[in-house]
């Protein structure tokens, strides 16, 4: 049960950050719609299609894991009192409609930059809303309002940047007629360097919202001994793969883009390949940093203890 949940969880982080960043970086990336913003609307679906599907199946999960009895999640009037009862119930309700909301355009619109406009806000909802299901929703009061806050800028300063690695992950991957791949190497490193400034807005959100949430979840108190609680180790793990994360991040802003430009005039194919490889590995420690997250959501933090 207890991995099904963390599982769950895992899943509909890496839903939101992709329904909400990805569409995101379309809008302000890409001054023109192309291929690769085309291409998108698949990865989209599926995104949309596995928010409904994690809130659905992590409520049920959820729900008789509050009861006492695996069962209990799939007796409706128990699932109506815990949809009525409070932020956990709300956060299910409203992710499993933004992502139906989502869902009915992304397969019956056409593609364009109001779709993505329209699927951005409702990712960024669903996104958004796990922070009532989790430690962020715990507390009372204005501190609980503060640390929700924080909260939700941390999931969705998580979802611009990974969100934004999905999309560039699928502009690098798409294959374009010989015609045509030029103007999509150039609309790659326009993206690239338009994404350098949010970058870095985004990494400075993620910190300060970090220590906000450190704050409520360990305080200073605990600064000296949380490392010995599995909830800490996990959280230094999370911090040594995030570190990692702004070394390959750096690595693509200040060498490779650079040499990709360096290189559009003549053969880029090598360029491209770093890229590539640089960005799939930032990626899979993104993924990384979420499963973690999901992990920590279902542990007690030094101060609840």
């Amino acid at each position: 049960m207890e991995a099904a949940v963390v599982l769950v969880r895992l899943v509909a982080f890496a839903a939101g950050v992709t329904l909400f960043g990805a569409p995101l970086f379309v809008l302000y990336g890409l001054p023109r719609e192309n291929a690769s913003a085309g291409a998108l609307r698949p990865i989209l679906i599926v995104a949309a299609f596995l928010t409904i599907l994690a809130a659905t199946v992590g409520l049920v999960l959820q729900t008789g894991e509050m009861a006492g009895d695996p069962s209990a999640g799939l007796d409706l009037a128990t699932l109506r009192d815990v949809l009525a009862g409070g932020g956990f119930g709300i956060s299910m309700a409203v992710r499993v409609l933004a992502g139906l909301l989502a869902l009915v355009p992304l397969i019956a619109r056409r593609a364009g930059r109001g779709l993505w406009g329209l699927t951005a806000v409702l990712g960024a909802v669903s996104l958004a809303a796990i922070a009532w299901s989790g430690h962020g929703g715990a507390d009372e009061g204005a501190a609980g309002l503060v640390h929700a806050l924080a909260d939700v800028v941390h999931l969705l300063s998580a979802g611009v940047w990974l969100g934004a690695l999905a999309a560039l992950l699928l502009m690098l991957n798409q294959r374009s007629s010989s015609a045509s791949s030029s103007v999509a190497v150039v609309d790659l490193h326009g993206a690239l360097k338009g994404f350098a400034g949010v970058g870095s807005a985004t990494v400075a959100l993620i910190v300060a919202s970090g220590l906000v949430n450190s704050w409520f979840l360990v305080g200073p108190s605990h600064i000296g001994d949380f490392a010995y609680s599995l909830w800490g180790r996990l959280l230094l793990i999370k911090l040594a793969v995030f570190t990692a994360m702004l070394g390959l991040a750096a690595l693509n802003r200040f060498r490779l883009t650079p040499r990709l430009e360096a290189t559009l005039a003549s053969d880029p194919a090598a360029a491209l390949g770093d890229l590539r490889r640089s960005l799939a590995q930032e990626t899979a420690a993104g993924l990384a940093v979420l499963a973690l997250v999901a992990a920590l959501g279902r542990l007690a933090p030094p101060l609840s203890g």
